[in-house]
């Protein structure tokens, strides 16, 4: 059952997050501080340099590796435990500003709220094409595609955009990356094959600045981020292959839904943790509707191809994915072990910097233990 709860928003940055002791917001002391040293303990196997980890095939081997955006060497294990807005717990500099890679992913599903709700997106469940005239809906392959299929990962798609080509990720493994052969899967018809394919979230990245003839980065820190008091410490970069003409005339850059050759989003885990209270509370901030509450409750039901999937955010519907925690729970999650975690029973949200993914289960059986009653 989903609690309601009496919400603490946080003051603009740079002002601190409002914090308190941990028995104050039904933590066992001991036990939350086991769950962080947890964390601590184990941080990504990922090198800091991520440039390097990239070149040497760390998603693909040579040539379909090559980078197209900015990498900055990655920053040191940190994170945030907050409960009804209040901050129980951190570790590290939850202000030090790195790549989040996929995180970026659920950040365009906001974006793509805000599209539908403004009427720049008339259905989700009509062609792309229909608003999109850019070529990249023409082929008998594509022309069916609809926005939905965009949003769950279950477009199929095919082509080449921004020199990357869709087959790079066919057969995607994210068990297994760097390690496993993609690109041989034969296509299905549109919505009816689900697979993690990051050129085709870049499709639909470029269909929303398509729709909103305007950079995605602006729509964000606009609309997004700063009405809920985010700092001006991020960035949301593209590719150098990634400019398009506007129908003004301008040229402006559309940005990833990641990392995986480079740009995306840099941000740091309080403007993290801020996004993941406003999908806590259903896109409400302070009074204020940010996203409208029926696209929060679109975006965490589970696709019909996966229960683990949303509109690109992760599920526990089932409860096999992460059994310690709630089935309600829903959360978005970056290559190299960046995750933002939102828990509705509970009123938690939970942000992890660089802490190896195959830790996930034990911090977050750890942290649901630390909770009492």
């Amino acid at each position: 059952m989903v609690r309601r709860m009496s919400m603490t928003f946080p003051p603009a940055h740079p002002a601190p997050w409002p914090e308190t002791a941990p028995e104050a917001l039904g933590f066992d002391p001991a036990r939350l501080a086991e769950a962080v040293a947890f964390a601590v303990a184990h941080e990504t196997p990922w090198p800091h340099d991520l440039a390097g980890h990239i070149g040497r095939g760390g998603f693909e081997p040579p040539p379909d590796n090559e980078v197209l955006g900015p990498l900055w060497p990655r920053g040191a294990p940190c994170g945030l435990v907050t409960r009804n807005g209040v901050a129980v717990a951190r570790w590290g500099d939850t202000r030090e500003v790195s790549q989040t890679f996929s995180i970026a992913k659920s950040y365009l599903s906001l974006l793509a709220g805000l599209a539908l709700a403004d009427g720049l997106i008339p259905d989700i469940d009509r062609p792309v094409r229909e608003s999109v005239d850019d070529g990249g809906f023409d082929s008998a392959q594509n022309a069916p595609v609809i926005w939905r299929h965009l949003l769950t990962n279950t477009s199929e798609w095919e082509g080449t955009l921004f020199g990357k080509s869709d087959a790079i990720d066919r057969g995607r493994d994210l068990g297994a990356e760097g390690q496993g052969k993609k690109g041989q899967r034969e296509l299905q018809p549109a919505g009816t094959h689900w697979e993690y394919n990051d050129v085709r979230v870049n499709r639909l990245a470029l269909s929303l600045l398509r729709v909103f003839q305007h950079p995605l980065p602006e729509v964000f820190r606009e609309r997004i981020l700063g009405p809920i008091g985010g700092s001006s410490d991020w960035r949301w970069d593209g590719y150098r292959t990634s400019w398009v003409t506007l129908r003004d005339g301008r040229r402006v850059q559309s940005v990833p839904g990641g990392t995986h050759w480079g740009g995306g989003i840099a941000i740091h885990a309080e403007d993290q943790a801020r996004v993941g209270l406003l999908a806590l509370n259903r896109g409400a901030w302070n009074g204020r509707q940010i996203i409208p509450a029926s696209w929060l409750e679109l975006s965490t039901t589970a696709c019909a191809l996966n229960p683990h999937y949303g509109f690109l955010w992760w599920l526990n519907s089932d409860g096999q994915k992460y059994p310690s925690v709630p089935r309600e729970c829903f959360w978005a999650s970056g290559a190299g072990g960046n995750q933002s975690w939102v828990d509705p029973t509970s009123g938690i949200v939970t942000t992890t910097r660089w802490m190896d993914q195959a830790a996930t289960e034990g911090f977050l059986g750890r942290l649901r233990g630390a909770v009492k009653g």
